[in-house]
């Protein structure tokens, strides 16, 4: 099936479009899930959350961009809206707050693999890995990410900085 068709389909509630559909984007989706996201559990009820609202709104998709694009939009939003909703988003933690030890005997070298450096990502405080995800990852500038997140364009920034810099400690031998 065609992009259009898989589109007309869902439009349609035509189930076979919809399965086409989940095929072809929920590994991927299930990756940006995990980033938003404190456990495997979470992740997959977000999943399963914003594939209803793509196919509930299928007929918002104008095809001005691409599929995949569009899926993904939504499915930031739906993980955004289950961190708002279980009230997860501290922002404005201070860095001293945060305990974070990494086993001595766990070295990590300049062979990062994007598996290991997204379960690093993940130990973020929820409010660190939100913006960085946002603004790192999805590519939001730190006013959209304001106005999404109900927080000041600063408060995008700073948050970001706290989280690079978070990191930093956490990933020897980066540089900011």
């Amino acid at each position: 099936m065609t992009d259009e068709q898989i589109v007309q389909g869902c439009i349609e509630n035509n189930a076979l479009a919809q399965k086409h559909l989940y095929d072809k984007f929920s590994r991927k989706m299930m990756g940006v899930c995990m980033r938003y996201c404190d456990n495997t559990e979470e992740a997959e009820d977000v999943l399963q959350n914003g594939f209803v609202t793509v196919f509930q709104k299928m007929e918002l998709f104008k095809g001005t961009g691409s599929l995949e694009g569009w899926v993904r939009k939504v499915i930031v939003n739906t993980a955004l809206t289950n961190i708002r909703k279980n009230k997860k988003l501290k922002l404005n933690i201070e860095l001293d707050s945060v305990e974070y030890m990494l086993p001595a005997s766990n070295h990590l070298n300049d062979s990062y693999e994007v598996k290991d450096l997204m379960k690093i990502i993940q130990t973020l405080p929820t409010g660190f890995k939100t913006v960085f995800n946002l603004y790192a990852i999805e590519g939001y500038s730190h006013k959209e990410i304001g106005d999404m997140l109900g927080i000041s364009e600063g408060t995008s920034k700073s948050q970001y900085s706290r989280a690079k810099t978070y990191l930093q400690k956490l990933i020897p031998n980066t540089r900011g």
